[in-house]
């Protein structure tokens, strides 16, 4: 890394972050109840009630540390990546994960700036006597009255500098899980990345698009309705690039014959979730469809499918993918990943894809109790309980299944099968010799590493067997590796 030191630092403010997320339960009045969101004028009057108090002061704290800490750790990101690539690591040689981090990497450093600057702003409100946030005499419980904060503050200031940060976070967590997806498919797939410049093109095209949108989390907040026809059609068009990414992902796979190792497994089931996820996205893009979806559990199942779901599988892809590289070359079970896979499967679309039909019947989110609700309302959601029901054992399901990855992991690493140096035949640099698993003191040659090609070269060798070129390979033909077909 660029800067070893910031990144040292960033890692233990993060902890300290945690560490006051929840002192934050131990404090007089409680910790925090306003919601992620912390949405005003509720958040932004210390006086208003229980959660409101220094509960929810530490909760910003927690909050302002972990956007410094992310800032701080995104910066040594992209100075490591500008100016630490190796000899002959040109940028479209870089490989489609470094091109996912380095594009949230550049998220980062916008959203959480202006995130941490939201923070200070609603505790000044809270403390200074501002009115950023809070209009000019209002009350709130017909108790509180904000009478002591001058200004004409506005809680929808709020919701525009809180979704400039929410929105593109979204893209921060996913984006090294597209660019991983797509270097593990090509890998197992024996062939190289279709439209591997395109792929680069979208990953960009998606973080740049990513930030122009926050707006369509607040169609129902009173936006001019022009505001709201640009969000409406910058959230089109990212529409575009992400199924550019998934045709891409179909094409390299197609007609070739995978070898379906559990990190492979878990690729898949990202594009599956990916895909399954996004189809409801163009639907909440539209304002009109938005004013009856939104805050119903129909969001709750598009955002879980790709953000919860899609994401931890892009998580576990990397586990399984990497984990001889931090186990000393260990491998986890592939026949306990396979049911890790299956079940969290299962798990993951039988907890979810209901709840696109709870929320067409008009099931709102962040309701703890939704039986014994009064008149017609009761009388309709009544008719969910067979799928809440549904919902909540396939939800017990899902974790379960965790408790299989966790064993694994913990079985693998005390007696893990033992792998080569390089077990998946990999052609990026993190499985070279000198920088894998095995010791820089058992490798004799001290040269530069130099990179000759892009990742993801195989070549067709002979009839029946294959060969893979790694990108520090200097000798096209003397260090062709063969591969017996499985």
């Amino acid at each position: 890394m660029a800067f070893p030191r910031m990144n040292a630092l960033g890692f233990w403010l993060t902890a300290l972050a945690l560490a006051v997320l929840l002192a934050s339960h131990f404090v007089p009045g409680g910790a925090a109840v306003s919601g992620w969101t912390a949405y005003p004028p509720l958040s932004a009057i210390a006086a208003t009630g229980p959660g409101q108090g220094l509960g929810l002061d530490l909760w910003l704290a927690s909050i302002a540390l972990f956007a410094i800490a992310s800032t701080m750790s995104s910066i040594n990101t992209l100075v490591t990546i500008v100016r630490l690539r190796c000899e002959g690591m040109t940028w479209d040689r870089l490989p489609l994960t470094v091109w996912g981090w380095f594009t949230a990497a550049l998220l980062s450093v916008l959203a959480f700036s202006v995130l941490l600057a939201a923070l200070l702003l609603l505790f000044c409100d809270r403390h200074a006597g501002t009115g950023f946030f809070i209009p000019p005499g209002d009350i709130v419980n017909g108790v509180v009255q904000a009478a002591g904060h001058p200004g004409n503050g506005s809680p929808l200031l709020w919701l525009h500098l809180f979704w400039f940060f929410g929105h593109p976070e979204v893209y921060i967590a996913i984006l090294p899980g597209m660019g991983l997806t797509s270097m593990v498919l090509a890998n197992f797939s024996r062939r190289r990345v279709v439209g591997y410049r395109l792929m680069i093109a979208t990953t960009l095209a998606i973080g740049l698009l990513g930030i122009l949108l926050w707006g369509h989390h607040m169609f129902v907040a009173g936006l001019n309705p022009f505001a709201s026809t640009a969000f409406s059609v910058t959230t089109l068009a990212i529409a575009l690039p992400s199924s550019a990414k998934v045709l891409s992902w179909i094409a390299t796979v197609w007609r070739t014959r995978p070898r379906y190792t559990t990190a492979m497994l878990f690729a898949l089931g990202f594009v599956s979730l990916f895909v399954t996820g996004g189809l409801s996205g163009p639907i909440l893009a539209q304002p009109i469809l938005d004013e009856y979806l939104h805050n119903t559990m129909f969001v709750v199942a598009h955002f879980h499918l790709i953000m919860a779901m899609a994401g931890i599988f892009g998580l576990y892809t990397a586990i399984y993918y990497w984990f001889p590289l931090v186990s000393h070359g260990r491998l986890l079970s592939e026949r306990l990943g396979r049911w890790h896979f299956w079940l969290t499967l299962y798990g993951a679309y039988n907890t979810f894809l209901p709840m696109h039909f709870t929320g067409l019947a008009g099931e709102p989110r962040h309701y703890a109790q939704l039986i014994q609700i009064p008149n017609a309302g009761g009388r309709l959601l009544a008719g969910t309980i067979p799928l809440n029901l549904h919902i909540t054992i396939s939800a017990f399901i899902l974790a379960s299944a965790q408790l299989v990855f966790l064993y694994n992991l913990a079985r693998s690493l005390r007696n893990g099968t033992l792998a080569d140096q390089n077990p998946w035949e990999a052609t990026t640099l993190e499985w070279h010799p000198r920088l894998a698993f095995g010791s820089a003191s058992e490798v004799e040659d001290e040269a530069p590493i130099i990179v000759h090609r892009p990742p993801c070269w195989y070549l067709e060798a002979t009839p029946g067997e294959e060969s893979y070129l790694p990108q520090w390979s200097a000798d096209a033909i003397h260090d062709i590796k063969r591969m017996k077909p499985e």
